[in-house]
């Protein structure tokens, strides 16, 4: 059985950085294709797509809005898929969210609709 927990969230100053993390267990990074991807949602909202990174691949993709900002990594001896976000605005509160799918590739915009699997979520507030 595939999970995901996130970890990572928090409150944070304009201009702060948080790295937020991704577990996955039920299947292995080195061994099988999942394109794992990072998610934000604010109330009222559509879940938004920010960015995507394939185990295997290892071809990160980016929403244009984090784009030099935010870096997806992943640390395959343990599992996990990192978001290190730089430069944080007040428009980046939310709830943080990574979702999975096998044999996903990271090529262009990654739509909620396309993942299979979901974390609980980490919120993230940015004060300004």
């Amino acid at each position: 059985e595939v999970q995901l927990v996130e970890s990572g969230g928090g409150l944070v100053e304009t201009g702060g950085s948080l790295r937020l993390a991704c577990k996955a267990s039920g299947f292995t990074f080195d061994d099988d294709s999942y394109g794992i991807g990072w998610f934000r949602q604010v109330p009222g909202k559509e879940r938004e797509g920010l960015s995507c990174l394939n185990t295997i691949e290892q071809f990160p993709s980016y929403v244009d809005s984090v784009k030099g900002r935010f870096i997806v990594s992943s640390d395959n001896a343990k599992n996990t898929v990192f978001l290190q976000m730089n430069d944080l605005k007040p428009e980046d509160t939310g709830v943080y969210y990574c979702g999975a799918r096998a044999f996903l590739s990271c090529h262009g915009y990654i739509h909620p609709r396309g993942m299979d699997y979901w974390g609980k979520g980490t919120p993230v507030t940015v004060s300004s």
